[in-house]
Order: structure tokens, then C-alpha cells, then sequence
């Protein structure tokens, strides 16, 4: 008997330490937060090998860091064998863009990781403009293993915990104990979300949903989310139901409205023709958690029943549900596409109040990717869409396959003292064609438009400059924390961005006269399009708190819009190039004109200084031309016309 209360009291004591752990208190009885042991260690954890995984260890692999990846699956990418339900995509493949620039056609190849193998791009695995899932699949285990990735599959890793000596501690569900020093969360959005109401049951989730369509033949079916997954189910069955309604709390917004990926795309939209031609098919605004759902024992319909007023099922001596509600004549089947939220039962409990996820649909994080009150618990791949949310990319493969590489290069300064990449240039002159060249071709800042910005770093003189590609904009205060790069003088900076006011929900993005076409109205621009901020002196956390929400930076000491281009190539030399070539002129006090040799000669005998489209080198070089030519050029020097771009 005292055995057995001896052996109570000892269980009781390790759940008090660990928690409700997933190994029901089978770990060693030493406290993992005291213990100094380090088993299975390596410097980086990464927890997921789905695309945002796979991308984050490419970085690590290619930077020589001891890393190691966990999957719960037997294979990279294993969410997709399963979702989307139906199977195809809809990140865009496009295979044909006319150009042979590998960096402007990553720019529409929305499934494809980061790598220096160009066998593997998804373009090369697929001739669909909308490749089927299963294809995505096995490039994902191609990037893995042609890369040489270091990824343990069939490791279901739980209870992370941080230890008092500063390492996270985790366990495999053989008990296997792995130590890390920085762990990276890559786990994507998977745990579906599913409203806590009366009769939640009774509903059909969208990770169970059938694909055999004549289970859904001339059946009445209601859709609770209308987001893409609601729209992709509603086009699937469409063709055999009686009716198909969708609900949602809100008005669909639809993605060629609010340049917003996430948003319902054209590919998935069919139901909105079919209810605007009267054809039995209806989307209805209302809040799903606001109803309870209950099946008639008369008709065997589902109906829902709104909690606020006293509605009855129809049957027997009961009052029908009111005579003009859309859903009076009850569902066949209630189908769930509420969507997915982040999973945090993989946290010791002790770690899920620090994080503090509160079943968010993304985790907590700040700038740089990081727990906010956990250091060096970073995230990565769709996990970190919070910052971007219904902004930008950084949602989907095309977008955070650029802010995973974000993450690298800002732990590689702040933890191994590796500078951010940057490209010297002794002159504006050199500086500007790079800047055009990076505007019409580089794929991270058009995907990830507003998120991650170009920064030219001048020196003190305004002539010499470091340029930063893909930084990102909400840590342009902190430039030489997060950079390692010194800021002594004026910055530039250079965004892709939509126009503020002229989009968005409910406003019609196809009106006549939508299009800017005007170097004075360039500040109008719709469609993506360049701005450049300069500023004499780099502005401060504080500027950057105040800054006006449209805004992704304070306001400038000058600021440039180019007009907007519908081939968003900005090429031009009127109204592109001479423009940006004035802005510069104007602020750093420099003539950014190309001359010709014999200009420079002119120049050089009737001036102390020679602009910085004289190559000064030649004319050192070339005194003895210089004094041979002194004579016929006095007699032809105001004759020499000035070269102009």
C-alpha cells in the first residue's frame, strides 16, 4: 500500500515539473530546464521540411552551419499530399515570359525554392499554369536531396522547452532528447480551425472532405468560408449540386482587387458568376459562431438554428424557421473551410505561455522573426506572415522563400558577425545602372513589394556607396544592428509598391482612365510600381514608429514615384531614367552626365574640376593629347554641343 502512494505522489511530482507533456512524464525524472547535458546536439534546430524548412536549411547548408531538420513525415512536403483537397495548385507556373533573365522569370514562377541548381524549378517539373499538388511533392524531395539538405524524417518532435542555461530541449516520440542553441519553427499553418458552436459535429471539414462527386449529386449544400479553399470546394461541385451557398462574416475580397495573393482568385471564383445569374447558387454574410447546427428528424436536413432568436426546426406541430431565411429549406451536407491556424501543442506548456499564440492564426513575432519574449526561437517559411498579412507575399512560397533567406542573413550577423551583402560602387554613375537593373528584374522585392526595400548606404562625400538588396524596410531604422554595415551619411531607399488609395475591397480596379501615364501624377500610381525615399540622415526607431500607417517609412527629405508600367519595366529614358538621373543629381550635388572624350578635354583645360562622367584616369593619362589639341579646341570650344541622356 505505501508502495503504490510512494509511486502516486512520484508521478504527481513529474507532471507538476514537465507539464501535460506528449510522453505522459517518460523522459528522464531530472528537470530538462536545470540539466547541462546536451544530447543530439546541434547549433541550429529546424522543425518542419516543408517548402519554408527547406529553404531555411538551404541558407544553413550553404553557409557551413551545423543544422539539422525534423519531419514528422516520411518524406519533404508531406501537408501537400493531402492539401489542397482537390489537388491543383494555385501558385502560378509560368513557363513562357519571352525573356532568358533566370532572376525576372523567378518573378512568375511562384513554386520554386531558392537554390543554384537550376534543375530545380518547378517551371521544369510541370507544363501547367496551376501544376497539380502531388507534382510540388516530389520537387520539394528533389530540392532536399539533390541540395544534400540534413533532414530526419519520421521525427515527431514535442514539449520544445528552453532550458535555464539558454538551449531548447526537445524530444522525438522514441524519447530520443535533441539540444539546440537556436531552433527555427517551420511548420506552416496546419491545424484546422473549427468553430466552437452546438453542433459543431454535424459539420464536414474541408480536411475530410470527399472529391467523388456523386455524393454530391443534386444535393443542397452550404459552405461556411469563402476564402479560396471555400471557392476551390464550391467550383468542384457546383456542376452536380441543386444549390450551393457560401457564408462568411465578411464580403468576398477578391485578389485583382486587393493585389493581395491570399485573397479569392480568378481561378476559383465560378460561384460568383453562377449567383449573380440567378442560377440557385448564393453567398450570404453572417457569423457562423453566432448559429447552432441541428439536424431534423423529419427531413434529415442540417439547419441553422441563430442562438439570439427562437427559431424551430420544421416537423410535426413545430413553427417552420422564418418563412424568408435563405436557409429555411436545410442543407444536405455543411461543409468547413474556415481554414488553418498555427499548432502550438508542439511547446511544452511552459514554453506556450512565453510564446503566447493564443491559437492565432500565426504565432507572435517581431522584425526579425524572433519570439518576442523568447530569445532565439526564430520562425520561418508561412509561419511568419503576421508581419505581411493581407500585404504582401510572405504568406506563400514566392514570398517567404525571400523572407527565409531575410532570417539567414540576419542571424549570420548576429550570431556568426557575417555582414549583410552589399555591392560597392565608387560612383553614382556605376550605382545607377545597377539600381535599374534590380527595379526590372529582381524577384524579391517584386514578390515581397513593401516588405523588402533596396538601400543605398552613401559615404560622406555623397560619391562612393554600398548598395543592399532585399532589406528589410521595417528595420531600415536599425541598418547597422541588423546589417553590420556603418551609416554615417544620407540613405536611399527603394520600394515596389502599390498605390495607396485606388485599391482594394468593393472598389472597381478595371474603371476607365485607372492607368497613370504622367511624370507630375506619377504619385498616383495604382499598379506596382518604384519609389525612392532619400534621406540626409537615416531616420530613427521612433520616426519609423510615428510614420503614417499607409506609409512603409517616414516621410522623406525627397521622395520619387515613377508612373506606373503594366509590363512593370521601367526602361524608359525620358520618363524613367532621365527622372531618377535628376532626383540623384538634385541630392547628392553631383552631374550624372555621360560626356564625350573630346568634352572632357574642354572640360579639363577650362575648369578646376571635371564631373564624374569624365574619366579622369584617361585624362591624366592623356596630357600630351591634351596640349596637341589645345589649339584647334580654343578655336571651336563654344561649339561643342553637351551630351545629354
Amino acid at each position: 500500500m505505501l508502495c503504490n502512494l510512494f509511486s502516486l505522489l512520484l508521478f504527481w511530482l513529474c507532471l507538476s515539473v514537465y507539464g501535460e507533456n506528449k510522453h505522459n512524464g517518460s523522459i528522464k525524472h531530472d528537470d530538462p530546464m536545470l540539466n547541462t547535458e546536451t544530447p543530439n546536439y546541434k547549433e541550429y534546430c529546424v522543425i518542419g521540411a516543408g517548402p519554408g524548412g527547406l529553404q531555411i536549411a538551404y541558407f544553413l547548408e550553404n553557409a557551413g552551419r551545423d543544422y539539422l531538420v525534423f519531419e514528422k513525415g516520411h518524406k519533404a512536403g508531406t501537408f501537400y499530399l493531402k492539401y489542397p483537397i482537390h489537388r491543383q495548385l494555385i501558385s502560378i507556373n509560368k513557363r513562357n515570359t519571352d525573356r532568358s533573365n533566370k532572376e525576372f522569370n523567378f518573378r512568375h514562377d511562384w513554386n520554386s525554392l531558392v537554390s543554384h541548381d537550376e534543375s530545380l524549378q518547378m517551371t521544369k517539373y510541370s507544363k501547367e499554369f496551376f501544376p497539380p499538388a502531388d507534382v510540388l511533392v516530389q520537387y520539394l524531395n528533389d530540392y532536399a536531396t539533390k541540395l544534400n539538405l540534413k533532414v530526419q524524417y519520421n521525427s515527431t518532435m514535442h514539449d520544445i522547452l528552453k532550458r535555464k542555461d539558454g538551449l531548447f530541449q526537445m524530444w522525438d516520440q522514441h524519447n530520443n532528447a535533441y539540444t539546440c542553441k537556436y531552433m527555427i519553427i517551420a511548420t506552416g499553418i496546419a491545424k484546422s480551425n473549427i468553430p466552437a458552436i452546438p453542433g459543431s459535429e454535424l459539420l464536414v471539414g474541408y480536411e475530410d472532405l470527399s472529391i467523388d462527386l456523386p455524393k454530391f449529386r443534386n444535393q443542397s449544400i452550404l459552405i461556411v468560408g469563402r476564402g479560396n479553399a471555400g471557392h476551390e470546394t464550391a467550383q468542384h461541385i457546383y456542376g452536380v449540386t441543386s444549390s450551393v451557398h457560401m457564408m462568411s462574416r465578411s464580403r468576398n475580397k477578391l485578389s485583382w482587387a486587393t493585389h493581395y495573393v491570399g485573397d479569392l482568385r480568378g481561378v476559383n471564383n465560378a460561384l460568383l458568376d453562377t449567383f449573380q445569374l440567378n442560377a440557385l447558387d448564393t453567398l450570404i454574410e453572417n457569423d457562423i459562431t453566432k448559429y447552432s447546427v441541428k439536424r431534423s428528424n423529419l427531413t434529415g436536413k442540417l439547419y441553422l438554428l441563430d442562438s439570439g432568436s427562437r427559431k424551430y426546426l420544421p416537423g410535426g406541430s413545430e413553427t417552420p424557421i422564418t418563412d424568408n431565411d435563405v436557409g429555411r429549406y436545410g442543407y444536405d451536407q455543411i461543409i468547413r473551410c474556415l481554414g488553418f491556424s498555427f499548432d502550438d501543442s508542439i511547446f511544452h506548456p511552459s514554453l506556450v505561455k512565453l510564446v503566447g499564440t493564443n491559437n492565432q492564426k500565426y504565432p507572435p513575432i517581431n522584425h526579425i522573426y524572433e519570439a518576442p519574449n523568447v530569445n532565439n526561437l526564430f520562425f520561418a517559411g508561412t509561419n511568419t506572415h503576421s508581419l505581411d498579412w493581407r500585404k504582401s507575399a510572405g504568406g506563400f512560397i514566392h514570398g517567404y522563400r525571400y523572407t527565409a533567406r531575410t532570417l539567414h542573413r540576419i542571424m549570420e550577423w548576429k550570431h556568426h558577425g557575417v555582414q549583410w551583402p552589399a555591392v560597392k560602387f565608387s560612383n553614382p554613375l556605376d550605382l545607377v545602372p545597377h539600381m535599374l537593373k534590380r527595379i526590372n528584374e529582381a524577384s524579391d522585392i517584386y514578390q515581397m513589394f513593401s516588405v523588402l526595400c533596396e538601400v543605398v548606404i552613401f559615404n560622406e562625400d555623397k560619391t562612393s556607396s554600398l548598395y543592399l538588396d532585399a532589406f528589410p524596410c521595417s528595420l531600415i531604422s536599425k541598418l547597422p544592428q541588423i546589417s553590420g554595415h556603418k551609416v554615417k551619411a544620407p540613405v536611399l531607399v527603394i520600394a515596389l509598391e502599390y498605390g495607396k488609395n485606388f485599391s482594394g475591397p468593393g472598389k472597381d480596379p478595371f474603371r476607365s482612365h485607372r492607368a497613370i501615364g504622367e511624370i507630375s501624377q506619377a504619385h498616383r500610381s495604382n499598379f506596382l510600381h518604384p519609389v525612392f525615399y532619400f534621406y540626409n540622415k537615416l531616420f530613427s526607431e521612433e520616426e519609423y514608429d510615428s510614420k503614417h500607417p499607409q506609409w512603409i517609412l517616414p516621410v522623406p527629405d525627397q521622395i520619387l514615384h515613377f508612373f506606373e508600367d503594366f509590363t512593370t519595366t521601367f526602361d524608359s529614358e525620358t520618363n524613367f531614367i532621365l527622372n531618377l538621373r535628376r532626383f540623384l543629381e538634385t541630392n547628392l550635388s553631383k552631374d550624372l552626365r555621360y560626356w564625350y572624350d573630346s568634352q572632357c578635354i574642354k572640360i579639363a583645360l577650362t575648369s578646376s574640376e571635371s564631373p564624374l562622367g569624365c574619366n579622369k584616369s584617361w585624362i591624366a593619362e592623356n596630357k600630351m593629347l591634351q596640349r596637341n589639341s589645345l589649339e584647334m579646341l580654343s578655336a571651336n570650344i563654344l561649339s561643342i554641343p553637351s551630351y545629354k541622356i
